[in-house]
């Protein structure tokens, strides 16, 4: 069994998810992990597809769905993972909003970052003039929350935007 990446991205229409995925499922492949969404009319979608299945055959299986040259395909094998998930932390929701400008996605997660956080889920959204990030982010649970709140609100400040970290709750999720 090997696990692989398959990553699809190009111009949106309808079908592409039900296409690739029966396209793997034929294939034995089982979806272990998935994400997908339309940037500014581009589909993108990362898989990650544990089957027996050749990768040779897998990317000739996929090839099919590029025939009108509005979407690319690439597979590739990942090497099995040696370290599990730390189990000491805690998940985070961290939103960001304000006017857009360059610099907010690199000083905000640099401040995640210097706490120890991992982001886990991230997004960004361009709506008028009014710029959005939403993050999961696990802390660690040695991490000082009020301290991290406190450098955010600095830097989110300078940026002028607003930012605010909240415990995502498990029994919610």
């Amino acid at each position: 069994m090997s696990l692989l990446a398959v990553t699809l991205i190009g111009h949106d229409r309808p079908g592409i998810i039900a296409d690739a995925t029966s396209a793997l499922a034929e294939l034995g492949g089982n979806l272990e992990d998935s994400t997908m969404t339309i940037l500014r009319g581009h589909f993108t979608m990362v898989l990650l597809v544990s089957t027996t299945a050749p990768l040779d055959e897998v990317e000739a299986e996929l090839a099919t769905l590029t025939g009108d040259g509005t979407l690319e395909v690439s597979v590739r094998e990942l090497p099995e993972e040696q370290e599990a998930a730390p189990t000491d932390v805690t998940p985070y929701l961290l939103s960001v909003h304000g006017a857009d400008r360059p610099g907010i996605v690199s000083e905000i997660t640099a401040v995640v970052a210097s706490a120890g956080g991992n982001v886990t889920d991230f997004s960004t959204r361009l709506t008028g003039d009014l710029y959005v990030l939403l993050a999961e982010v696990d802390l660690p649970n040695t991490a000082d929350i009020d301290s991290l709140r406190a450098r955010l609100v600095r830097s989110s400040e300078a940026l002028d935007v607003e930012a605010s970290l909240t415990v995502l709750d498990s029994d919610v999720m």
